[in-house]
C-alpha cells in the first residue's frame, strides 16, 4: 500500500488547519463595536469607516506576510524573522507577549463560547456562566494534556463548518436584503465622531489576531520552500477574504437587525436568527461553540510548544517544559488553566473584558514583524534583490501595525492594555534570569530547542533526484573489484547508467585490464581512467553523482575526505548478504546538527524506492536523550510522506551505536554525513568527521557518506 502523506497539500487544507481563530472573529467583534456606537451616539456615520479601515489594514499586513512566508519557511514566522533581524532581546519580548496572547486567546474564545451557549439557553446568570466557563477551561486543559490528537481531529472540521457558516450568512443576507456595503464617510473623522471611529477600528482589529498562524504553518505544507510559502499565503487569503466579506456584507445587516442593548443574546446570534431559517441558525450556534472550543485548545497547545522551545533554549527552568507520559508539556497548561479560571472568577465571562488586551499584544508582535521585514527588504534593496515598491509597501504595513498598536494602547489603556506595561517586563526579567542562571545553550542545544518547538518547526524533506549516474572506482587490485559489482547493482536498483574508473598510472597491462572489464561487464558509460587527484572533478564533469568504492581500496578514505559526490563504500569482505544490499533497511546517523541533515533528501530517495529508514541519534555532549527523541520525532514526521520510518535514540558513542545497530537489526546500509556536530567549519582541519572515520574499519555492511557541501 502506498504511503499516505500527512503534509498539507494545498491552500484549502491549510485554511482548515489554521483558520479557526481568524475565521471565528466575526462571531464576537461586532458586539463591542455596536455597543460603542450606541454609547458614542455616532450611529451609522461611524459604522462603515472603521470597517473599511480594517479592510485596508488586513490587505497591507497580508502582503507583508507574503514576504515573511517566503523568507522564513521553517514555520517560525514573524518570531523567527524578528530573531534573525533583531537578536536576543526580540526573542524575550516576543516570548513574553506570545505567552500572554495564548492565554488571552483561551479567555476570549471561551468567553465568546459561553455567550453563544447563553444565547440559546436563555436566562443564564452571571455565576452559571462563570461555572460553565471554568468547567470548560478545566476540560480543555485535561484534553490538551493528554496529547493533541483529539483537538486536531476537531479543529479542521470545525473551521470548515465556520467558513461555510460565514458564506451561508453572506449569501442569505444578499438574497434577503441585496448587496449593501458599509459607507465610508469623512464625517467619521470629525471631532465629534473621531473617538468612536478609532475606538471601533480598535475593537474590530481583533479579527487579525490569528494572522500569524499561517506563517507558522508554512513548514507543514509539501513542496519546495517557495511552493510552501505560496500555499500558506493562499490559505491566508481564503480565510481573511471570508472574514472581510462577512464584515462588509453581513456587517450592515447586523447594524440594522440587531439590538446591541440586549444582554441575553449576542448581536451575531440575533442576526443569524433573522437571516437564516431556524435549523440553520441553531446549527450555526453549534458550529460557533465547537470552533471556539477548538481555538482555546489550540492556544493551550501553542503554550505547550512555546514552553518546550524556551526550556531547551534556557529561558525557563527544565521542569516547566518537562514532557508527561503523553509527550506534551503539561505544567504550562495547568498554569494557564488556573490563571484563566481565576480571571473568569474575578472579571466575568464577557469577551469585551479581554478584547483590549487580546488585540494590543498582537499588534505589538505584528509591528515588530513589520520593522524586521523592512530591515530585511532594505538590505535586499541594497544588493538588488528587493524592489522599491516592496520596501514602500512593507514600510506602510509596519507603520499601520505600529500605529494600530499605539492606538489600541491609547484607546484601551485603562480598560486593560496597561497590563502589558507590567506583564511584559516581568516576563522579560524571568527569561533573562533563567538565561543567566542556566547559561546560553550551545549551538546544538539552541538549534534543537527551536526545532522541537512551534517556534522552529522542522522543514518537510523533499526526495532528491539523485542518483543520475554511478561510477565504480577500482585501482586494478582484485579486492577493489567489489566496486564494479556494487556500481552495477546500484545502477540496476535505481535504473540509471553506470561506468567504471581505473585510478593509477597507465601502462600496457592496465590498458589490457580496462579492456577485459569493459568486455566482461558492459558498463553503459564505459571504463574511464583518471588520476586520483582528478577523479572527483572529472567524474562530476562526466555527470556521475555517486561513486562506489570497495572498503579495501587504498584511496577510499582519501576519496571520502575530498570527493564532492556521495561515496558508497561496499564491504567486499562482508557476508554475502551484506556485500551488495537490496537497500531495504537503511540506518541514518543524526546528531541534531544542520550538516548531519544533509543526508535527509537522499534518505528520502531510498525510501521512495521502498527502503525503511531507521533514524539513530545518540545522546552526547549537549543533547539529552529527551531532546534528541523529540528532534528525531520531528525528522521522522518530515520523512514519513516518503515511506516507513523508525526511531532509535540511545546508546553510547555514535560510531559504536551505529555499528551495533547495523549488526543487531541487521541493516543493508548506513548513511552518514561527512561531518556532523563539528560541521563544515572545521572541514579544512578535519576533512572527514570522526564517525565516518571509525565506521570505515568497524562497520560490517555498506556505508554511504554524503559530503556536507553536496
Amino acid at each position: 500500500m502506498a504511503h499516505v502523506s500527512h503534509r498539507l497539500k494545498g491552500a484549502v487544507e491549510g485554511a482548515l488547519a489554521g483558520g479557526g481563530d481568524p475565521a471565528s472573529s466575526p462571531l464576537y467583534v461586532f458586539g463591542p463595536f455596536l455597543r460603542l456606537l450606541v454609547a458614542g451616539g455616532a450611529g451609522a456615520v461611524a459604522f462603515g469607516t472603521p470597517i473599511w479601515m480594517v479592510v485596508a489594514t488586513v490587505a497591507v499586513v497580508s502582503l507583508m506576510y507574503r514576504h515573511v512566508m517566503a523568507w522564513v519557511p521553517d514555520g517560525s514566522g514573524g518570531s523567527g524573522l524578528c530573531e534573525e533581524e533583531f537578536g536576543g532581546w526580540a526573542v524575550k519580548i516576543n516570548a513574553a507577549i506570545t505567552a500572554i496572547e495564548y492565554t488571552l486567546t483561551f479567555l476570549v474564545s471561551l468567553a465568546a463560547l459561553v455567550t453563544f451557549v447563553a444565547d440559546r439557553a436563555g436566562g443564564l446568570g452571571h455565576w452559571p456562566r462563570v461555572g460553565l466557563a471554568v468547567g470548560l477551561t478545566v476540560l480543555v486543559g485535561l484534553v490538551v494534556n493528554r496529547g493533541p490528537r483529539i483537538a486536531a481531529r476537531v479543529f479542521g472540521p470545525a473551521t470548515a463548518a465556520v467558513l461555510a457558516l460565514l458564506w451561508l450568512l453572506v449569501l442569505a443576507t444578499i438574497a434577503q436584503r441585496g448587496l449593501h456595503l458599509p459607507t465610508f464617510s469623512l464625517r467619521a473623522f470629525s471631532s465629534t465622531n473621531l473617538h468612536v471611529t478609532f475606538g471601533g477600528y480598535v475593537r474590530l482589529l481583533a479579527l487579525m489576531t490569528g494572522i500569524e498562524v499561517f506563517a507558522n504553518l508554512v513548514a507543514a505544507y509539501d513542496g519546495t520552500p517557495a511552493e510552501r510559502a505560496r500555499k500558506a499565503f493562499g490559505s491566508l487569503l481564503l480565510v481573511m477574504v471570508t472574514t472581510l466579506v462577512t464584515m462588509l456584507v453581513v456587517g450592515p445587516a447586523i447594524l440594522d437587525l440587531a439590538d446591541p442593548s440586549r444582554t441575553d443574546v449576542s448581536v451575531f446570534t440575533q442576526t443569524m436568527d433573522k437571516v437564516l431559517p431556524a435549523p440553520a441558525a441553531y446549527a450555526g450556534t453549534f458550529v460557533g461553540i465547537v470552533v471556539l472550543l477548538s481555538a482555546a485548545a489550540a492556544s493551550a497547545q501553542g503554550l505547550q510548544n512555546l514552553a518546550l522551545g524556551l526550556r531547551h533554549r534556557h529561558y525557563v527552568p527544565a521542569d516547566f517544559g518537562q514532557r508527561n507520559q503523553f509527550d506534551v508539556a503539561d505544567r504550562p497548561v495547568l498554569f494557564q488553566v488556573l490563571l484563566v479560571s481565576a480571571c473568569f472568577l474575578a472579571f466575568g465571562t464577557h469577551e469585551e473584558t479581554y478584547l483590549a488586551l487580546y488585540a494590543a499584544g498582537v499588534f505589538v508582535l505584528l509591528g515588530l514583524t513589520g520593522w524586521a521585514s523592512v530591515k530585511r527588504l532594505v538590505r535586499g534593496r541594497r544588493d538588488g534583490t528587493a524592489s522599491a515598491l516592496a520596501v514602500i509597501g512593507t514600510c506602510a504595513a509596519a507603520l499601520v501595525t505600529s500605529g494600530a498598536a499605539a492606538l489600541i494602547f491609547i484607546e484601551r489603556f485603562l480598560d486593560g492594555a496597561w497590563a502589558y506595561v507590567v506583564l511584559v517586563p516581568i516576563g522579560y526579567a524571568v527569561f533573562s534570569r533563567y538565561r543567566r542562571k542556566l547559561g546560553p545553550p550551545t549551538q546544538i542545544e539552541e538549534r534543537l530547542g527551536r526545532l522541537i518547538s512551534d517556534q522552529k518547526s522542522f522543514v518537510p524533506v523533499a526526495a532528491s533526484a539523485w542518483p543520475r549516474a554511478v561510477l565504480g572506482v577500482l585501482d586494478g587490485t582484485q579486492a577493489s573489484e567489489a566496486a564494479a559489482l556494487g556500481a552495477a547493482h546500484v545502477a540496476r536498483a535505481f535504473t540509471i547508467p553506470w561506468g567504471l574508473a581505473i585510478i593509477g598510472a597507465p601502462d600496457k597491462r592496465a590498458e589490457s585490464y580496462r579492456g577485459v572489464l569493459e568486455h566482461a561487464l558492459h558498463p553503459e558509460r564505459g571504463v574511464l581512467r583518471f588520476g586520483l587527484d582528478e577523479l572527483a572533478p572529472l567524474a562530476g564533469r562526466e555527470g556521475f553523482d555517486l561513486l562506489v568504492v570497495a572498503r579495501t581500496l587504498g584511496a577510499a578514505r582519501d576519496l571520502a575526505r575530498t570527493c564532492a559526490q556521495p561515496l558508497l563504500i561496499v564491504h567486499g569482505g562482508a557476508e554475502p548478504g551484506n556485500r551488495y544490499p537490496e537497500f531495504a533497511r537503511v540506518i541514518v546517523g543524526l546528531d541534531g546538527s544542520v550538516d548531519a541533515e544533509t543526508v535527509l533528501p537522499i534518505v528520502a530517495r531510498f525510501m521512495r524506492g521502498g527502503a525503511k529508514a531507521i533514524l539513530v541519534s545518540v545522546p552526547e555532549g549537549d543533547a539529552t536523550e529527551e531532546t534528541l527523541r523529540a528532534y528525531a520525532t520531528r525528522v521522522a514526521a518530515a520523512l514519513e510522506p516518503h515511506g516507513e520510518v523508525e526511531i532509535h535514540v540511545g546508546g553510547s558513542g555514535a560510531a559504536r551505536t551505529l555499528v551495533e545497530k547495523a549488526k543487531d537489526d541487521p541493516a543493508d546500509l548506513v548513511i552518514v554525513a561527512s561531518h556532523g556536530t563539528g560541521g563544515r567549519a572545521r572541514a579544512a582541519q578535519v576533512p572527514l568527521g570522526s564517525v565516518p572515520e571509525r565506521l570505515f574499519t568497524e562497520l560490517n555492511c555498506s556505508m554511504l557518506v554524503i559530503p556536507v557541501s553536496a
